[in-house]
């Protein structure tokens, strides 16, 4: 097994039967750029550097809707975008159902966020309220 930090993907478009992608612990930002992979059901970019600045995490799970059709686990643990009370104090679960509701009505496929089961009334409020919820607090 090899271990390499990543900044570009740019390589993965010739695994286009690719069903599980670990990007774990790299300098993937809000710019990250995934070719077409309809096979991918797994991605994990736990501990990169996205974050949700301005509209920038909405155009990257926009991104990730057009290019992983069958996503259907996801994880964002321990990037700034996920805000999480093991992580940072100032968050807290209020926060943290916030993002679920968010990244749930971009990305509707999905079975699992992060380390959790999305519910069937998450999947409903993701519909009626997710557009509303990126985590933003005033500094």
């Amino acid at each position: 097994v090899a271990f390499v930090v990543c900044r570009s993907l740019e390589g993965l478009k010739t695994f286009s039967y690719l069903e599980e992608l670990i990007l774990d612990n790299n300098l993937l930002g809000n710019d990250l750029l995934l070719p077409r992979l309809p096979h991918l059901h797994t991605l994990t970019l736990n501990k990169n550097q996205i974050s949700f600045q301005r509209n920038t995490c909405k155009i990257l799970l926009d991104h990730l809707a057009e290019v992983v059709p069958s996503l259907q686990y996801l994880s964002l643990l321990g990037n700034i975008a996920c805000p999480n009370e093991l992580v940072c104090r100032e968050k807290d679960e209020d926060d943290y159902q916030r993002y679920r509701y968010f990244v749930l009505h971009k990305l509707t496929n999905l079975k699992f966020l992060d380390t959790r089961k999305v519910t069937k009334r998450e999947r409903e409020e993701a519909l009626i309220r997710g557009a509303f919820m990126k985590v933003v607090k005033p500094k």
